[in-house]
C-alpha cells in the first residue's frame, strides 16, 4: 500500500514545502491554490497536499478561496472509496458541514453559496459510499450547480466511471448489461461494450458483462477446524458431579 503522504506525481518544490516548516507558512498558500488547478487539469490527485492547504484555510480564515475547496473535494470524489473526502471535509469551518449542529450554522448555511456548494458534493460523496450508482448520476443531472462544480475537473465523470468500474469488479464476476448501463450512465449497449472491454477489459456476453477472477470477486472455500482435547472441559464436567450444597 502506498504511503499516505507520497505522491508519485508531486513536484519537487512542494514537496520541499510539506517536509519543511514553509507547510504553515500562510505565504504558500497561492502555492498550493495553483498546485490544486494543476491536479485538476493533469487529472492528478494529491491528497496530502491539499489536507496541507486545507489546514492553513483553517489557520487562516480569511485566506479560504471556495473555487479552490471545491474543487479539493470535487477531485477527492475521484478517488472514493478512500477516506479523502472524509478528511477534507473535516478541516472546513463547522458552519459548512452536512449536519451543522449550532443555531449559527445552521442560519449561515442557509445564505451561504459555498456552503451549499459543500453540502452537495457531499451528498455526491455520500452516494458513492453507499454504492448508490443510479441515484449518483441523476443527482449529478438534476441541478446545473453541480455541472459548475464539476467543470474544473478535467475528465470528473471518466474518473468517476472508472473508480465505479473497480468497485463493481471487486463485487462481480457476472453482471447484467443493462444494471452496468445504469450504474456508468454509459447510454447506448455499444458505448457500454466500448468502455468495459477498452477501459475495464472485461467481455460482453449478450446481455451480460463478465468480469475476471480477481482476488476480491473469486469465490473461495474457507474450511475451519478445531482441535479440542477432553481436558479442555475437565472442569465442565466435574462440576456436573458435583453435589448441590
Amino acid at each position: 500500500m502506498v504511503a499516505f503522504d507520497k505522491c508519485e506525481t508531486r513536484p519537487a518544490h512542494i514537496d520541499a514545502i510539506l517536509n519543511g516548516l514553509d507547510r504553515y507558512n500562510p505565504e504558500t498558500t497561492t502555492i498550493f491554490q495553483d498546485y490544486v488547478t494543476q491536479q485538476c487539469e493533469e487529472r492528478t490527485f494529491d491528497c496530502y497536499a491539499n489536507l496541507a492547504l486545507l489546514k492553513l484555510y483553517q489557520f487562516n480564515p480569511h485566506l479560504l478561496q471556495p473555487d479552490t475547496v471545491t474543487n479539493v473535494l470535487v477531485k477527492a470524489l475521484t478517488v472514493f472509496p478512500s477516506p479523502a473526502f472524509s478528511l477534507c471535509l473535516a478541516l472546513l469551518p463547522p458552519h459548512t458541514q452536512p449536519f451543522p449542529t449550532t443555531s449559527e450554522a445552521k442560519a449561515a448555511s442557509q445564505t451561504s453559496d459555498f456552503v451549499e456548494s459543500v453540502q452537495k458534493l457531499s451528498h455526491l460523496s455520500t452516494l458513492l459510499e453507499s454504492a448508490q450508482y443510479t441515484q449518483f448520476w441523476s443527482t449529478l443531472n438534476s441541478d446545473d450547480l453541480y455541472a459548475d462544480l464539476t467543470a474544473d475537473v478535467a475528465g470528473f465523470e471518466e474518473l468517476i466511471r472508472i473508480r465505479i468500474a473497480v468497485e463493481v469488479g471487486k463485487a462481480f464476476r457476472t453482471v447484467k448489461a443493462e444494471s452496468l448501463e445504469q450504474w456508468l450512465d454509459i447510454r447506448g449497449r455499444e458505448a457500454l461494450e466500448k468502455f468495459v472491454t477498452e477501459v475495464c477489459a472485461w467481455k460482453v456476453d449478450g446481455a451480460l458483462v463478465q468480469v475476471p477472477a480477481n482476488k476480491e470477486n473469486e469465490a473461495r472455500s474457507e474450511v475451519k477446524s478445531e482441535r479440542v482435547g477432553i481436558e479442555q472441559f475437565g472442569r465442565v464436567i466435574r462440576r456436573g458431579f458435583e453435589l448441590p450444597v
